[in-house]
């Protein structure tokens, strides 16, 4: 009678656990935000293709936000313009991203002045970007009451921003840099640079003359050529290397 209780037990708490998995992906796909399905947002611009996960991060001043098309915005991502909601912040938009843009789960992009994404960029979990620094000037007021600084802050195309980096104010990043993870990055980056440190400082980088320098430790990975089908990627994850080794040397004979 024990066995068969457990059983029923068990069965009963597989069924449950179904329904709740099935009902969360309800509740992630309805709550969505897309520029076919809006909700209450209203963004100044959400090209095609473009979608906010569910469950949203804070969300406000929306008509001064510019979505390109193609976007992928992850559950818990803040995107803010302006210092709060409900203010009138001018014809021209605060927060502009490209086509193209990733922004990981639970990211940050604060922008009481402007900030430029530029398209095809990937951000990993967690990344901040924000346009405002607290200031300190008045060593007798608390810092949280002193009025902020801001600058614009503008990332080119193509970059990648690794997992918890720290974009601040004032920081001009260029195009297909990558900043490692944890890195905080201010001022100037030049265009093709990794970041990597705090503050952040070009590790490496690519000039046309030069190449890398310092050299790349690993050659390039070889995509994979057009036309190749899943099953024929199936099919060559099943080859031994006895396989493998007579492929390599058809391929020389031909």
């Amino acid at each position: 009678m024990l066995r068969s209780r457990n059983t029923f037990s068990s069965w009963r708490r597989g069924l449950a656990q179904r329904a709740v998995h099935a009902g969360w992906a309800w509740v992630q796909r309805t709550g969505s935000v897309s520029a076919e399905h809006p909700g209450r947002f209203r963004f100044g611009a959400m090209g095609t293709g473009s979608r906010l996960a569910f469950p949203l991060g804070t969300v406000f001043g929306e008509p001064w936000i510019h979505l390109g098309a193609h976007c992928i915005i992850g559950e818990q991502v803040t995107l803010t313009a302006g210092l709060m909601p409900d203010l009138d912040l001018g014809p021209d938009p605060i927060l502009r991203i490209g086509d193209g843009v990733v922004l990981g789960r639970g990211s940050h992009v604060i922008a009481d002045t402007t900030v430029t994404i530029g398209s095809d960029c990937y951000f990993g979990p967690y990344v901040y970007v924000t346009s405002t620094n607290h200031s300190y000037d008045d060593p007798h007021e608390p810092i949280g009451k002193q009025w902020p600084r801001m600058e614009p802050v503008e990332i080119g195309p193509g970059c990648w921003i690794g997992t918890g980096a720290v974009i601040l104010p004032g920081a001009r990043i260029g195009r297909n840099v990558v900043v490692a993870a944890g890195a905080v990055v201010r001022g100037v980056v030049p265009d093709h640079a990794v970041v990597a440190g705090a503050p952040a400082r070009v590790v490496r980088r690519w000039t046309r003359e030069a190449g890398w320098q310092p050299p790349l430790r690993t050659p390039a990975p070889v995509p994979i050529p057009d036309g190749v089908t899943p099953d024929q990627l199936l099919a060559l994850a099943e080859l031994d290397e006895e396989d493998v080794a007579r492929l390599a040397e058809l391929e020389a004979e031909s």
